[in-house]
Parts: structure tokens; sequence; C-alpha cells
């Protein structure tokens, strides 16, 4: 009972604080809709999406482009770009599947143009024309909150019971001296490119980083990757991070871990080039191009009107509750925005809680963190859910290791792609998993085994008994199960069965 007091305590002070926050703007009579959605990539349209679903009434506004930068900049750019990559590389590995040779004559700027096609095929999912049969209203502009209640976009006020805030996040730009002076690109541009570069460098380690660094490998470029820690992919274990810096070196990528840049240059010649620092040394670095891929700022900059004031994390990100309020209690905000996980599928999560916890307040539902899949889009694809050990290692938590490793998979063995390996965390001596972490062909899809696995409650031991079909890449799944099974083997009464047929040959 102790124990409810302080909670109580914090849910009382957040009530009188969000009703201060209200207290000096003035309560429109009447609302022209009952939700504003700000922002049209993953998170804005899902939240208008359930809105105009359950018939409230709903205005969309977007300053730029429908789909956001998943569409347009994002996701779908670099999973086509990838597509066409990866087909340049098999052409070369055709020796591989007992072909003499593939030459495969391509233009990158065709290449580019095939990549604008396919976000052209997709652009009417999240098309004005899409939502306003769907009963939303779709405003173009840049919106700005004057108060709680009250959106601002050109010469037009607006007014709604509550407001989501799906702003979005922007490309990092590192303060790095002589950025300014020489020819560089973010995700935000770099689909704009018609003419290979030569030489590229890429600024960054994590997802973005080396899926575009593989990427423009596979296409021509001569490819040097930069990044700071100690490793690339950094949010996942060291043995999956040395397994891609593997591959990446294998593939003629230029791998340089810790190290810091210092300064661009514009050389004699009229080169570029990067200075860093590493082990206390100066390396210089030739490019004809370099992309900046060093994460994402939330876009909170000219949101608010004078007399609003929204509370921000350390890195600039919305403060949000459990509930994704903002320190406005009828303004929610989800998406890149919050800085949370900045994944499309995540968005469209957090929008579902926006959109219900706003339209039907008071009845409010914390918004769950608990099972997020990801995946990072590399060859081999880095998939992962849950815990990994540098997690579980770091909060304390104990845990098995199981591993099966692809190179003795049969349908992989088939395509030539028998690379990588699955490993799942368990608690000791039991089947419950933990998390789940694959590298290989098809990890993405792959991962959803375990997905489904932790979201109901399923462990190893349901998983082996489970009928997979022959040869797929999913009996992986199954075969790790095997191994921890082999782990866990009863001794005792396998001791005893072998008595028990000895026995019987008596």
């Amino acid at each position: 009972l102790l124990g409810i007091f302080p909670l109580l305590a914090k849910r009382l002070t957040d009530i009188i604080n969000a009703r201060r926050a209200l207290r000096s703007f003035k309560r429109p009579s009447n609302y022209d809709y009952n939700l504003i959605v700000i922002g049209a990539g993953s998170a804005g349209l899902v939240s208008a999406y359930i809105a105009a679903t359950v018939k409230a009434k709903v205005l969309l506004i977007e300053r730029e482009r429908m789909g956001g930068d998943c569409l347009n900049t994002g996701c779908i750019p670099s999973k086509a770009l990838i597509k066409s990559a990866k087909i340049i590389h098999l052409a070369r590995r055709a020796d591989e599947y007992g072909f003499a040779g593939i030459d495969i004559n391509y233009d990158f700027a065709q290449i580019m143009a095939r990549m604008q096609r396919v976000i052209a095929k997709i652009e009417p999912h999240d098309s004005v024309e899409r939502y306003q049969k769907l009963g939303v209203e779709c405003h173009s502009g840049t919106a700005q909150i004057i108060s709680p209640y009250n959106v601002k976009v050109a010469e037009q006020i607006f007014a709604a019971r509550n407001i989501v805030v799906a702003t979005g996040a922007r490309p990092s730009v590192p303060p790095v001296s002589g950025l300014d002076r020489v020819n560089y690109y973010t995700t935000d541009n770099i689909w704009e490119l018609r003419t290979q570069p030569q030489r590229l460098l890429v600024l960054g380690g994590g997802a973005i980083g080396c899926e575009l660094a593989q990427a423009f490998a596979r296409l021509g470029s001569k490819v040097t990757q930069i990044e700071l820690a100690d490793r690339i992919m950094t949010r996942e274990d060291p043995d999956v991070s040395a397994y891609i810096t593997e591959v990446f070196v294998n593939e003629g990528i230029a791998v340089h871990t810790a190290h810091r840049a210092l300064s661009f240059a514009t050389d004699d010649d009229g080169s570029s080039s990067l200075v860093c620092e590493h082990n206390n040394q100066e390396k210089k670095f030739s490019f004809d191009a370099v992309l900046l891929a060093l994460g994402r700022k939330p876009r909170v900059d000219n949101i608010c009107g004078n007399d609003m004031d929204f509370a921000t994390t350390a890195s600039g990100a919305l403060r949000v509750n459990a509930y994704l309020q903002t320190n406005y209690p009828n303004i929610y905000a989800c998406g890149d925005v919050i800085g949370s996980y900045q994944f499309t599928h995540v968005s469209a999560h957090e929008a579902w809680y926006c959109a219900v916890n706003s339209l039907f307040a008071p009845f409010k539902f914390k918004a769950n963190y608990q099972i997020v899949p990801w995946c990072i889009f590399t060859d081999p694809e880095v998939a992962r859910v849950g815990l990994n050990e540098t997690d579980a290692t770091a909060q304390g938590i104990a845990y098995e290791t199981t591993v099966y490793d692809f190179n003795d998979l049969d349908r992989a063995l088939a395509d030539g792609d028998n690379h990588g390996f699955a490993k799942v965390l368990t608690v000791p001596k039991k089947d419950k998993i933990l998390g789940a972490t694959i590298v290989g062909v098809n990890a993405g899809e792959l991962i959803h085994t375990y997905v489904h696995a932790m979201k109901n409650g399923i462990g190893l031991n349901r998983i082996l008994s489970t009928i997979h079909a022959y040869p797929t890449y999913s009996e992986a799944n199954k075969y790790l199960a095997g191994n921890w099974k082999k782990a866990h083997a009863p001794d005792n009464l396998l001791n005893y069965c072998g008595r028990y047929f000895s026995f019987r040959r008596r």
C-alpha cells in the first residue's frame, strides 16, 4: 500500500500541471474538428486514418509530400536501390550457379529512375485523394500551433479539441569544419543523383550508412565508411558487427571504425577530402561525394506560436508521457518527433495510441514497447526483436544463448546463400524467449516467428513441435529450437529409457 502513494502523488501532480498548462488559454466555444494531425508521414497518416474510421472529423496538414520520409526519402527508395544492387551482385556470382558468366550493362541514371517509378507506384496508398475518400480533410501548408486548441496555416486558423504532432525528423548534419564547402548528401537528397560517384565516403555506421554503403559499392562506387565508434551497427551484438564488417570488406568496402571526423577540405586539384583522427594520428580520405548517415533529428522547430512551449528531451525530441501526451494534455505526439524508436512500424504503432487516447479520453492506454522488431536491410539482413546479449548483460538479466548456423540449412545451401546465423536468448533452463537476432537471407521475414512467439507466450518447445515446410529458410527457427532441446535433454529420463530398452532386448 505504501508503494501506491508515490504513484498517486505523481499522477495528481501530472493532472495539476496539465490543467495549469491549459489555464492561460481560452477554450473555443466550439471546434472545427475533433482532431488535427500535423504531418502526413507514417505516424500522421495512421492517426488520421483511425480517426476517420471511427467517424471523427479530422484535418491532416502536410507542408511537403504525402507519405513523409518513408515513402519519399527513406524506406521505399533505399529498398528499391538495394534490390537493383543485389541483382548486379548476383550477376557477378554467376559462376557459383553454373553459368560461365553473365554480363549486365546498366546505367546508374536508369537505376535511379526505376527507384522513382517504385515510389510513384506506392504514392496512391498515401495520396490526398485516398485519404479524402476515407473522410480525412487534407490541407497543404506549414502548420503552427498557436494554442492548445488552435493551429494556424498561412492566414487560416483551425480549432480542434485534440492535436497530434507527427512532424517526423530530418537527417543530422554535424558541425564539422569545411562541410559547407564540399559536395555532401543526406537521405533527403541522395536520391537526386543521376551520375554515380566514383568515390563515395559514407559517414556513419548505423542502419542507413550500412545499407547505402553496400548498395553503392555493389553498383560500382569505391566506398569508404567512417564510424566514430569502435564498430559498425553498435545497437547489435559485437559478433553481428564483426560478421557484417567481414562481408563489407570482402565486397571491397573500406571500413574504418574509431575514426573521428575533424574537417573537410577541397584540395588544389579540386577533389574533396576528410581529415579524421584515429589513435592520436590524422588520416586523410579523398572522395567525390560524401553521404552523411549520422542519425536523425526530430523536427520541432517553428512548430509553436509565441505563447506555446513544448517540453523536449535532451536530444531535442518532444517529451511525452506513457499515453503519448505532451505537456499539453490534449496535444499528443508520435513517430520520429518523439525520438523513441525511429522505425515506420513503430510510428504506426504509436499513432494508434495517439488517435484512440485523444478521441476517447479519459479512457487511455499506455503505449506498449515490449516487443519491437527491426531489420537492417544489408545483405545478409540483420533482424532483431527483444534483448540481445549486450542488452541483457547491461541490464543484469540472466540468459542462455542458443545458436543455429545457416551453413547447415538445406534451402540456403541450394540457393548458395548459406551464410549467417540465428541466435536466441532464453530464460535459464526454460524455453521462454527473451530476444532473437538473425543474420542471414530473409532475416526480416524470419524474425516474425519470434515476434509472434514472444507476443503470445510461445516457447522454443512449441516452435520445435510445429511443422515447417521443407525446404524453406523458416526451418532455421525450428532447427534452432532443436539445438535448445538437445542442450536441455532430460539425461536422467534418457538413462532410464536406455535401461528399459536394454531390458526389452533380453
